[in-house]
């Protein structure tokens, strides 16, 4: 057990993920920082990069894969091994499977009065595909929500409390809609848009979590990064597309906030003016709360399901 502030990032080990990890140690001195990531060999990449440039951070590995929910069940176990409460929770960890784009979308788009709605959330431009885990999961489904639902709801015992809050913070995107998301059908299984629909799924459940756990001293807040070039995007539009990229300063400015004083119906977007001075703005959701109620439902009915295919194997982590 460590006393002291605790961050645990999904995803911390590429990409957004880890340019994150450097900000907040940077501007938390204090902070243990927690890598939950699914592969072993770039987390300890990360956490080497990590120390040559804060060579007093202290900084943990948790093997987490999203996807696989004993895998989930497995790292929250490890996560309350270590520490006893955890400040911060960055549900960063995700998948956008992409198999090209589609160019006759892309150049009509240029000459409509879309074009920047187009080019800044991906709608249309983009052939998505989408698979099945082991465990009978939509893979998209599992990896960006299902998995970071069921961390959620195992952490239970060391987040919030009277003289601690915890900070839930979601990476979500501009491209979420609603258009995209079908309540009879939340693992996205008949649709072409899985990736948006588990975004919109995201800012959803970030609700709802509001609704259940603020009494509890837990908020969660959904973020949009802004367009950056990171492992989920780079390839899928040539290198001349990213000349331009946004700051993701959402996600260390949550922080330094009282959580209890920000809106849960907002989506904090990072912007950049012209001058490229970066800022925050807030956005309101357009959530319809009792299909969020329904969509917690859901994924509890779900995760007790796993929890009777497991309750032998989760006996023994508990022990």
């Amino acid at each position: 057990m460590r006393e002291g502030k605790v961050a645990v990032v999904t995803g911390g080990n590429a990409g957004l993920g880890l340019t994150l990890c450097k900000r907040l140690l940077s501007e938390h001195k204090n902070l243990y920082l927690c890598l939950a990531c699914r592969n072993q060999i770039k987390a300890e990449e990360a956490k080497k990069t990590l120390e040559a440039s804060h060579p007093s951070a202290v900084i943990s590995i948790v093997i987490l894969d999203t996807s696989s929910v004993q895998s989930v069940y497995e790292a929250a176990q490890n996560i309350k091994r270590q520490f006893h409460h955890v400040d911060f929770l960055y549900l960063n960890a995700g998948m956008m499977p992409v198999s090209g784009v589609n160019w006759d979308t892309f150049c009509k788009g240029l000459f409509s009065r879309n074009c920047i709605f187009m080019l800044s959330t991906g709608t249309g431009l983009l052939k998505c595909l989408d698979d099945t885990t082991p465990e009978g999961l939509k893979q998209v489904f599992a990896t960006n929500i299902f998995g970071h639902f069921v961390l959620i709801n195992e952490l239970d015992s060391c987040l919030g409390g009277p003289d601690r809050p915890t900070q839930i913070i979601w990476t979500s995107s501009s491209a979420a809609a609603r258009d995209n998301f079908d309540i009879e059908d939340i693992q996205h299984t008949n649709g072409e848009e899985p990736y948006k629909s588990s975004k919109y799924a995201i800012d959803m459940l970030s609700v709802e979590l509001n609704t259940r756990l603020n009494k509890k001293n837990i908020y969660s807040h959904s973020v949009c990064p802004g367009l950056v070039m990171t492992n989920l995007t780079w390839g899928i539009l040539p290198a001349w597309f990213w000349k331009i990229m946004f700051p993701f300063i959402c996600l260390v400015w949550l922080i330094s906030q009282r959580p209890e004083c920000l809106d849960p119906l907002s989506k904090f977007y990072s912007q950049c003016s012209v001058c490229g001075t970066p800022s925050v703005k807030a956005k309101q959701m357009s959530i319809d709360v009792d299909e969020a109620s329904e969509l917690y439902n859901q994924l509890s009915d779900l995760n007790m399901t796993f929890h009777e295919k497991y309750k032998d194997k989760h006996k023994i982590l508990r022990s």
